[in-house]
């Protein structure tokens, strides 16, 4: 009888680590110039580019000459982790414009659709989350392009972590903010909201603000609004 649970304990103790392991997935390290580093789940090449699996889903493509070198991420995580873009999880993007992403097709389609610059979404997209669909803020802001749950419902994405769904009202809502305020002041909107804005007559003095503005105008470099 003792011997028997004592193989029903070893059974459940083996199955719960089979479980744990089946949960966290291996990662790699990729190392940019300036002592930035991203970690990834996987990474191929297809010829002087590097398409990369982010661990939030969805792939990037890079230059293969930005990559000083690949290494294996020891630290395991959970797939089904929800990343916060306002945390530690959110892998740090090259200081300059992504330009190919699994995701090109739906930024296209939105831009052309709401009369918003491309290259002014995938910065927003790449400041917001790092391409994550899963991202999730510690304020609730959800998926790509971080939509707060009223901002969801009111641009009628009722899966906010849908890729099509995200970028459609991500897109939609920046449209609303640039037919109401410069470029600048439309950026730092999309991040500490309209009244905000408003209420200081200019970029909120903000430092998260400040730095989101400069970064995301870094990205897109001198862009003219359509």
């Amino acid at each position: 009888m003792h011997s028997c649970t004592l193989r029903k304990v070893l059974v459940f103790v083996l199955a719960l680590m089979f479980l744990a392991a089946a949960r966290q997935a291996s990662a790699e390290l990729l190392f940019f110039a300036g002592d930035r580093s991203m970690s990834v789940k996987s990474h191929r090449f297809e010829g002087d580019q590097i398409v990369v699996s982010l661990r939030g889903g969805g792939e990037m493509t890079l230059d293969r000459s930005t990559i000083i070198r690949i290494s294996p991420d020891e630290v395991p995580y959970d797939d089904e982790q929800a990343v916060s873009a306002a945390g530690t999880t959110v892998p740090e993007m090259p200081g300059r414009l992504i330009e190919r992403t699994a995701y090109e097709p739906l930024i296209q389609q939105a831009s052309v659709t709401h009369g918003v610059p491309v290259n002014l979404v995938k910065a927003i997209i790449q400041t917001e989350s790092a391409y994550q669909p899963r991202a999730r803020s510690p304020k609730g802001a959800m998926g790509l392009m971080q939509l707060m749950p009223k901002t969801a419902r009111q641009y009628n994405a009722r899966n906010a972590y849908d890729p099509r769904a995200n970028i459609e009202a991500g897109v939609s809502y920046l449209r609303t903010l640039l037919d109401q305020f410069e470029l600048p002041l439309a950026i730092a909107a999309y991040n500490a909201g309209e009244g905000a804005v408003r209420r200081f007559g200019g970029i909120p003095p903000f430092p998260e603000t400040q730095a989101y503005v400069a970064k995301v105008q870094a990205l897109t470099g001198s862009l003219v609004l359509p």
